[in-house]
This record gives structure tokens, sequence and C-alpha cells, in this order.
């Protein structure tokens, strides 16, 4: 005997193909249902995934669906997390998350510049960000720098994307320029080199944010966000900090209000929450709380 089986009738199919596109669109529907950030600033706020370090290699869709509960919809990126770039990508879009700026070392850029901008492009960014170059440098090594960035601010053009350099605290000692920032800043080309104000570490190393985003303008692209705890001595050319003096935004030191009020004024349109304190998941949270709460 043969078996012959029923045809399904029209409403039973259409029901089954409902079904079907709603449980593959779920994550979708999931992300877009969860809270979002909302803030004065007239730009995006997002994680620098950096902050979650410790706990995206152990679960990288856990961390991220937490990011993302968070009411963040953009991260910037710092690394595959033991993952390939199709793989991290594929990650991202089911935690209902975006990386429009990805992080890519110094070295990489010197050496492998071309396969530095196809991972970026990879995980969806159309910003690359050098984020260090060393912790102590020299007028003739921030010549060389500025040798590198530009080379890769063309290669990043020629692709359509865009190039931006990190400041982090080691630049701010004196050169012929008035700083080894300003001898950066006046040997790049100031129409494909961008600046990420990393707030934190340009106060703790001796510079002035609102100075450096009032001077600089459009060159200013994005910030990263976080605090220096009160009472901390400010050292010019300290390179970095460690995780006890790093607080939630506005509760440190640092005059956030005027700060944020200098970038929006001068157009940003990224913002980065980075937490590199010793409890980021308990942080974090109070430092959306405050960029939401702030008048600008």
């Amino acid at each position: 005997m043969i078996y012959t089986p029923l045809m399904p009738t029209r409403r039973q199919f259409l029901t089954t193909a409902t079904a079907a596109m709603l449980t593959a669109a779920t994550p979708l529907v999931r992300a877009r249902s969860q809270r979002e950030i909302k803030t004065a600033l007239g730009g995006v706020i997002g994680l620098q995934l950096w902050s979650l370090r410790t706990y995206l290699p152990k679960d990288l869709g856990g961390t991220l669906a937490q990011i993302r509960a968070m009411g963040f919809r953009d991260v910037e990126g710092a690394g595959l997390w033991g993952k390939t770039a199709p793989e991290l990508r594929s990650a991202l879009n089911a935690a209902g998350l975006r990386c429009q700026s990805a992080h890519m070392g110094y070295e990489r850029l010197q050496k492998d510049l071309e396969g530095a901008l196809a991972e970026a492009k990879a995980i969806g960014a159309t910003w690359v960000v050098c984020p260090w170059i060393a912790a102590k440098i020299t007028r003739e090594d921030t010549l060389r720098a500025a040798e590198v960035f530009n080379r890769a601010a063309k290669a990043a053009a020629n692709q359509g994307m865009r190039f931006g350099y990190h400041l982090h605290g080691y630049e701010f000692v004196p050169s012929t320029e008035g700083t080894l920032f300003d001898t950066l800043a006046t040997n790049t080309d100031p129409k494909q080199v961008e600046f990420q104000v990393d707030v934190f570490h340009t106060f703790h190393g001796g510079g002035d944010p609102v100075k450096i985003i009032n001077t600089h303008k459009s060159r200013v692209t994005s910030l990263h966000l976080k605090d220096l705890k009160k009472g901390t001595a400010v050292v010019a050319g300290q390179p970095t900090g460690t995780p006890d003096i790093d607080v939630p935004v506005g509760t440190g030191q640092l005059d956030m209000p005027a700060i944020l009020r200098a970038a929006k004024a001068a157009g940003v349109g990224l913002y980065y929450v980075e937490d590199e304190s010793a409890d980021p998941l308990a942080a974090i949270p109070q430092s959306v709380k405050y960029l939401e709460s702030v008048k600008v």
C-alpha cells in the first residue's frame, strides 16, 4: 500500500510559514523589544567590548546578550574573542548588536594593513581605530606613527572606511609642536586621520579633553567615556591606570558635563562607555544611568 500524505490547507500552510518566520526572527524581535539608551547627546551610546574581556571568551553569546539587555545597540570591537570574524558577526547579529568601529593594533597596521581592514569590515565596522602606540614614545616615534596613520587612513578611505587614533595619555609630554599629541596632529592628514578621545586617559596623562575637542572639532569623531577617581593625581605622560581608579561616569573628578557639551557642539557621533574597573557589570549600568540623566 502506498502512503499518500494529505496536502495542507492554505490556512495550515500560512500558519506554519508564519510560525517559522517568527522563530527565525526571534533574536531580532527580542532585541527590538529591549530597552534603548536615550540621552541628550545626539549620538550613539555604545560599549567598548574590552570592558568585558574576562567574560567574552568564556561565553560570547551570553555576554553579548547582557550588553544588549543594558540598552546598548552598538559596540566597539577589540579582537575576535577566539572566534573567526564571520562567527563574531553572527553572534553580534543574534544579540541585536552592531559594530561600527573596531580597534586594530599598531603593529597590525604596520605589517598587515589589508588584513586589519578586511577583518574590521567582516565584523561590520566602517571605522578602524588604533588604540595604542607604546607606553613611552619620543618625537621620532611619533613622526613614524604619523606616517603609519596617514597610510592606514588612505587605505581605509579607498575601501569606504574611516581611520582614527585613540588618545591614551603618553602623548601629553613636551615636544617641538607643544606636546607629542600636537606633533601627531600636525603631521597627520586632518581630512583623513580622526581622533578618539579617551577622556579618562587623556586627563590622567595631563591633557585637557575639552580643549582637545574644541581645538580639533570635526577630527574628534568618537569618545571613550570613563571617569577618574577623585583624589587621583594627574601626571603628564601617564599611559594607563589601575582598576581601582576607574569609576563610573559622572562619579569621578572629570568635568563630564563640560566634556559632553564640547563633544555635542563638535558633532561627535559615537560615545563608547569603557569600563576597566574590577566590577564592570556593576559599574557600566551606573555610567549609562548618568549619561541618560545628564543635561548638555
